[in-house]
């Protein structure tokens, strides 16, 4: 009895509380009881009385803040290449034309209920995975439709005017074209360079350029991983590690690769405030070419260790059908988001095909 009595008094404690500050402060109580209400990546909104990290827009009576949700499926992105406009140059030359719009206002959900303002190259973190074959010409239409200056700086050849450094294009419209040949072989990042070059990088101006050589590397299941941190509020220090920006979504949503069957890996590491990043895989060891730049790989491992920007490819067949995580071996990057997994499947069609195979009789 006492118990419930001392209940009793402290909800109503809790109401002539609550009712004194109704009375003293009522706008305030009203806006902590409404919250604010947000974009979600899938279009959907949310309310909220919790605190929004680093937000842009905090309620829907701003009309521009629907249109600037950004909407990242990372499984799509996954496999996604865009090797542009194609075209024939007078000299025989391929010509692959591409338009990169920056833009420094979007939101995105990069957990649940977890929003972040984001910087985007097409509207994307990362930006398009740019695709070409060495000695093609990559011109770029470089538009900032952002607030702040932004530049492309790509890794890689190419004469200094093109470099993206420089050449400082302006908020509100401005526009520059980089123009250079493909080259050389293998993965690239590319990236704003205007500082504060790490606040420009970690909200998410960067990307993959890929040289394929002109002999073609033989047939396989090809995927793009950029490795990325997210420092939420800005204090020096990731907050979440993924590989795609959504962190734990190749966990919770694995991806599908087939036995007996090549995969190859395109990775980046563009996580910043921390030295280094690992990718260990499980139940295999993988060919790595560092850079891509030799058609030899130079190690046969389980696991690499990556510098900023630094990048390579991973090459690897399972033999065996069943669930392989792959993550950072520095475990607090696993733990804060930095691990995926593979659900590998029998490839019947290709036991189909052996079980046909006629060997004379």
């Amino acid at each position: 009895m006492k118990s419930r009595s001392r209940i009793m008094i402290a909800s109503i404690a809790v109401v002539v509380v609550v009712s004194a500050l109704y009375i003293t402060f009522p706008e305030s109580i009203n806006a902590q009881l409404e919250g604010n209400i947000f974009a979600t990546h899938s279009g959907g909104t949310i309310s909220t009385t919790g605190v929004i990290i680093d937000p842009v827009y905090t309620t829907t009576t701003d009309p521009q803040y629907t249109e600037a949700t950004v909407e990242f499926d990372p499984m799509e992105y996954l496999r996604e290449f865009n090797y542009g406009t194609v075209s024939t140059l007078p000299d025989g030359t391929t010509l692959r034309e591409f338009t990169i719009i920056a833009e420094d206002d979007q939101i995105m959900e990069v957990s649940t209920g977890i929003f972040f303002n984001v910087w985007t190259f097409n509207g994307t973190v990362p930006g398009p995975t740019i695709r070409a074959t060495e000695g093609d010409i990559v011109r770029i239409n470089f538009i900032n439709n952002g607030a702040k200056s932004h530049t492309m700086h790509f890794h890689g050849i190419h004469p200094a005017e093109m470099d993206g450094v420089f050449e400082i294009v302006g908020p509100g419209g401005g526009q520059f074209t980089y123009e250079f040949e493909a080259g050389p072989v293998g993965v690239h990042p590319y990236h704003c360079h205007v500082m504060p070059l790490e606040e420009h990088i970690v909200r998410g101006l960067y990307g993959v350029f890929i040289v394929d050589p002109k002999e073609s590397r033989p047939a396989a299941d090809e995927m793009v991983m950029v490795l990325n941190g997210l420092d939420m509020d800005f204090d020096g220090e990731n907050n979440f590690y993924a590989a795609n920006t959504i962190p734990f979504y190749y966990q919770n949503n694995p991806i599908q690769i087939n036995t007996d069957e090549l995969v190859r890996i395109y990775v980046v590491n563009m996580v910043e405030f921390d030295p280094i990043n690992n990718l260990h895989l499980h139940g295999n060891l993988y060919n790595y070419y560092p850079t891509g730049t030799s058609l030899v790989p130079l190690v046969y491992t389980d696991m690499i260790t990556l510098s900023q920007t630094e990048r390579g490819i991973m090459e690897f067949e399972y033999k065996y059908p069943g669930k392989y995580l792959f993550h950072a071996h520095k475990v607090e990057f696993s733990e804060k988001g930095w691990v995926g997994m593979f659900q590998v499947n029998d490839n019947l069609e290709d036991k189909k095909s052996a079980e046909k195979v006629d060997y004379g009789s």
